[in-house]
């Protein structure tokens, strides 16, 4: 998916780790390819609705032509019973309740995040950094993915989920961390990123299986994620430019004990998928597992500032 050199043979293509290290004027470079590619792929910042133009309108576009599941969960009662705490004993849900409690787990701890680092936002000004711009214009894209996921609860006739709030000390946590020095942020935020794009990757591999008997509502669900699934990608590339070679170590040290406690944490995960692979997935992150991603997810611009994430 990156630029290759010319190191070997013609038409072929050689991949790099996302670890590999960058020099900083690649580093200021890429950022600003990258605002140029988000504000023309997105549009511009709707800060009083935490919203993209672009955002706004694909999202108008799925409620205008909704598309609904030609039957409702078996009995929804337990999805809505189960969704913030697993009360039942996961292996007693069928695999379509278990996929759509895991994904509000795993997208209600986004929420939470996004929503502490909002409240620390300033307006936009002539004078803003292009920094503070794309970490803003970053939170919005994240307000626009909680969106689409109540689309995705919706097209299987689940129209009354709410994002609820986590429990006071990891709420407090979550308030805590954009306060670090961004030195210590960035590793983590690293991690944090490469861990969703993994876990819509293997969403995306569960659901001819799960949903095989709803094929039109298996696709806009499909169709939904990897509207997600495209910005998790770019926001990888982003966040990669934050770290100099000190970070980058950190951040691959911490891979896996991040994905082990986050997923333990989400009963559902060890049911679903295959938890060993994620964590290798995540280890051996190389630029050759994201060119492997559906051509769709990807456009021309994200390989200049996506560069520094090779060799």
């Amino acid at each position: 998916m990156l630029r290759v050199g010319a190191a070997i043979a013609p038409g072929r293509w050689q991949y790099r780790s996302i670890f590999t290290s960058a020099t900083r004027r690649e580093r200021i470079a890429n950022f600003e390819a990258y605002w140029a590619y988000s504000v023309g792929h997105d549009g511009e910042i709707l800060q009083n609705q935490k919203d993209l133009v672009k955002k706004r309108d694909t999202l108008a576009d799925f409620q205008a032509h909704p598309v609904r599941s030609r039957r409702p969960l078996a009995d929804p009662t337990r999805f809505y019973r189960n969704h913030v705490i697993m009360r039942d004993d996961p292996r007693t849900l069928d695999r379509k309740t278990l996929l759509l409690t895991f994904l509000y787990k795993f997208a209600r701890h986004e929420y939470v995040g996004i929503s502490a680092a909002w409240g620390r936002t300033e307006r936009i000004t002539e004078s803003t950094s292009m920094i503070a711009k794309i970490g803003l214009y970053h939170l919005c894209e994240e307000f626009s993915h909680m969106r689409l996921f109540q689309e995705i609860f919706r097209t299987l006739h689940l129209d009354k989920v709410e994002w609820v709030p986590l429990g006071k000390w990891m709420s407090r946590m979550y308030r805590l961390f954009p306060l670090f020095p961004e030195a210590v942020l960035a590793p983590p935020a690293f991690v944090s990123e490469l861990m969703g794009l993994s876990v819509y990757q293997h969403l995306d591999g569960v659901l001819d299986d799960i949903l095989d008997d709803e094929p039109e509502a298996r696709e806009r669900v499909r169709t939904l994620l990897r509207e997600v699934m495209t910005d998790e990608l770019a926001h990888v590339g982003q966040r990669r430019n934050f770290l100099g070679p000190l970070g980058l170590r950190a951040a691959h040290a911490t891979v896996e004990s991040m994905y082990r406690a986050f997923f333990r944490d989400i009963p559902e995960t060890k049911l679903l998928f295959n938890v060993e692979q994620m964590v290798q997935d995540g280890r051996r992150s190389t630029t050759a597992a994201f060119a492997s991603l559906d051509a769709s997810l990807r456009a021309p611009t994200m390989y200049t500032w996506l560069s520094s994430t090779g060799a």
